[in-house]
Protein backbone atom coordinates (compact mmCIF):
# COMPACT_ATOMS: atom_id res chain seq x y z
CA UNK A 1 0.00 0.00 0.00
CA UNK A 2 1.07 3.53 -0.96
CA UNK A 3 2.19 5.34 2.15
CA UNK A 4 1.00 9.12 3.11
CA UNK A 5 3.15 11.52 1.39
CA UNK A 6 4.22 9.59 -1.77
CA UNK A 7 3.92 10.71 -4.82
CA UNK A 8 2.19 8.39 -7.21
CA UNK A 9 2.96 7.38 -10.46
CA UNK A 10 -0.56 8.26 -12.00
CA UNK A 11 0.64 8.63 -15.97
CA UNK A 12 -0.82 5.69 -17.58
CA UNK A 13 -3.22 5.64 -20.21
CA UNK A 14 -7.10 5.36 -19.06
CA UNK A 15 -10.78 5.08 -20.71
CA UNK A 16 -13.43 7.16 -18.51
CA UNK A 17 -16.66 8.41 -18.73
CA UNK A 18 -16.81 12.51 -18.39
CA UNK A 19 -19.62 14.78 -18.55
CA UNK A 20 -21.42 11.42 -20.28
CA UNK A 21 -18.24 11.62 -22.91
CA UNK A 22 -15.85 8.86 -23.50
CA UNK A 23 -12.61 9.68 -23.44
CA UNK A 24 -8.99 8.08 -23.50
CA UNK A 25 -5.97 9.88 -21.13
CA UNK A 26 -3.50 9.81 -19.07
CA UNK A 27 -4.93 9.21 -15.27
CA UNK A 28 -2.71 11.81 -13.74
CA UNK A 29 -4.61 14.32 -16.32
CA UNK A 30 -7.93 14.04 -14.20
CA UNK A 31 -5.57 15.11 -10.91
CA UNK A 32 -6.00 18.84 -11.57
CA UNK A 33 -7.20 19.33 -8.26
CA UNK A 34 -7.34 17.51 -4.44
CA UNK A 35 -9.40 14.58 -5.84
CA UNK A 36 -10.94 11.25 -4.11
CA UNK A 37 -10.49 8.12 -5.83
CA UNK A 38 -12.97 5.53 -4.80
CA UNK A 39 -12.41 1.84 -5.88
CA UNK A 40 -15.45 -0.41 -6.52
CA UNK A 41 -15.52 -3.83 -7.85
CA UNK A 42 -18.56 -3.72 -10.82
CA UNK A 43 -21.44 -1.83 -11.61
CA UNK A 44 -24.97 -2.84 -10.86
CA UNK A 45 -23.96 -5.13 -7.91
CA UNK A 46 -25.44 -4.78 -4.56
CA UNK A 47 -22.19 -2.95 -2.37
CA UNK A 48 -21.14 -1.66 -5.71
CA UNK A 49 -24.31 0.34 -6.00
CA UNK A 50 -24.64 1.50 -2.31
CA UNK A 51 -21.36 2.35 -2.61
CA UNK A 52 -21.94 5.15 -5.56
CA UNK A 53 -25.13 6.53 -4.38
CA UNK A 54 -23.44 7.83 -1.11
CA UNK A 55 -20.91 9.01 -3.58
CA UNK A 56 -23.98 10.91 -5.20
CA UNK A 57 -25.66 11.91 -1.83
CA UNK A 58 -22.32 13.24 -0.40
CA UNK A 59 -20.98 14.83 -3.66
CA UNK A 60 -22.10 18.75 -3.10
CA UNK A 61 -20.59 18.37 0.25
CA UNK A 62 -16.91 17.04 -0.89
CA UNK A 63 -17.24 19.62 -3.67
CA UNK A 64 -17.45 22.34 -1.11
CA UNK A 65 -14.27 21.17 0.37
CA UNK A 66 -12.86 21.46 -3.16
CA UNK A 67 -12.56 17.71 -3.87
CA UNK A 68 -13.36 15.91 -6.81
CA UNK A 69 -14.36 12.35 -7.47
CA UNK A 70 -13.23 10.28 -9.21
CA UNK A 71 -14.40 6.38 -9.42
CA UNK A 72 -12.59 3.09 -10.85
CA UNK A 73 -13.43 -0.10 -11.84
CA UNK A 74 -12.95 -2.46 -14.55
CA UNK A 75 -16.00 -2.06 -16.33
CA UNK A 76 -15.92 -0.54 -20.08
CA UNK A 77 -16.18 3.10 -20.07
CA UNK A 78 -19.66 2.45 -22.26
CA UNK A 79 -21.00 1.15 -19.22
CA UNK A 80 -19.80 3.67 -16.89
CA UNK A 81 -21.64 6.15 -19.09
CA UNK A 82 -24.73 4.14 -18.62
CA UNK A 83 -24.71 3.62 -15.52
CA UNK A 84 -23.11 7.33 -14.33
CA UNK A 85 -26.64 8.19 -15.79
CA UNK A 86 -28.56 5.82 -14.09
CA UNK A 87 -27.01 6.69 -10.49
CA UNK A 88 -27.21 10.33 -11.25
CA UNK A 89 -24.23 10.65 -10.95
CA UNK A 90 -21.66 13.66 -12.12
CA UNK A 91 -18.52 12.45 -11.35
CA UNK A 92 -15.54 11.08 -13.73
CA UNK A 93 -16.11 6.91 -13.76
CA UNK A 94 -12.91 5.26 -14.88
CA UNK A 95 -11.96 2.00 -16.83
CA UNK A 96 -9.32 0.32 -15.60
CA UNK A 97 -9.19 -3.62 -16.36
CA UNK A 98 -5.56 -3.52 -16.01
CA UNK A 99 -5.55 -2.18 -12.59
CA UNK A 100 -3.36 0.64 -12.93
CA UNK A 101 -4.35 2.49 -10.50
CA UNK A 102 -4.43 -0.20 -7.88
CA UNK A 103 -0.74 -0.84 -8.94
CA UNK A 104 0.18 2.35 -8.58
CA UNK A 105 -1.37 2.61 -4.91
CA UNK A 106 -0.12 -0.67 -4.67
CA UNK A 107 -3.74 -2.58 -3.52
CA UNK A 108 -4.30 -5.24 -5.51
CA UNK A 109 -4.67 -8.58 -3.87
CA UNK A 110 -5.49 -12.41 -3.70
CA UNK A 111 -9.02 -12.86 -3.53
CA UNK A 112 -11.47 -15.86 -3.48
CA UNK A 113 -14.94 -16.57 -5.16
CA UNK A 114 -16.39 -19.64 -5.69
CA UNK A 115 -13.46 -21.54 -5.31
CA UNK A 116 -11.75 -19.41 -7.63
CA UNK A 117 -8.57 -17.09 -6.71
CA UNK A 118 -7.76 -14.76 -8.51
CA UNK A 119 -6.11 -10.76 -7.95
CA UNK A 120 -7.96 -7.94 -7.87
CA UNK A 121 -7.96 -4.26 -5.90
CA UNK A 122 -9.10 -3.70 -2.92
CA UNK A 123 -12.56 -1.69 -2.28
CA UNK A 124 -10.34 1.90 -0.98
CA UNK A 125 -10.71 5.09 -1.40
CA UNK A 126 -7.47 7.61 -2.02
CA UNK A 127 -7.07 11.24 -1.45
CA UNK A 128 -5.08 12.85 -3.81
CA UNK A 129 -3.69 16.84 -4.40
CA UNK A 130 -2.82 18.07 -7.61
CA UNK A 131 1.13 16.87 -7.86
CA UNK A 132 -0.22 13.24 -7.22
CA UNK A 133 1.00 13.06 -3.65
CA UNK A 134 -0.95 10.86 -1.71
CA UNK A 135 -3.10 12.90 1.04
CA UNK A 136 -5.11 10.15 3.12
CA UNK A 137 -6.63 6.77 2.15
CA UNK A 138 -9.41 4.69 3.40
CA UNK A 139 -8.33 0.99 3.16
CA UNK A 140 -11.82 -0.20 4.01
CA UNK A 141 -15.00 1.21 2.47
CA UNK A 142 -18.13 1.02 4.26
CA UNK A 143 -20.27 1.21 0.92
CA UNK A 144 -23.63 2.71 2.07
CA UNK A 145 -21.70 5.21 4.42
CA UNK A 146 -18.87 5.35 1.83
CA UNK A 147 -20.01 9.30 1.23
CA UNK A 148 -19.77 10.93 4.73
CA UNK A 149 -16.69 8.50 5.46
CA UNK A 150 -14.90 11.01 2.77
CA UNK A 151 -16.04 14.13 4.54
CA UNK A 152 -15.03 12.67 7.88
CA UNK A 153 -11.23 12.39 5.93
CA UNK A 154 -11.97 15.75 4.36
CA UNK A 155 -12.72 17.09 8.23
CA UNK A 156 -9.86 15.66 9.35
CA UNK A 157 -7.37 16.72 7.24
Amino acid sequence: MAKIGEKLNLDFTVKAAVDGEKRELLFSELIDARTIVSVYMKNNTKSCDLQVASLVAHADKISDFGVKIVVVSKDTVGSHCRYAEKQGANFVFVSDPEYGFATAVGSLVEKKMYGKTFVGPTRSAYLIDESGKLLADIEKVDSPNHGQQIVDLIKSL
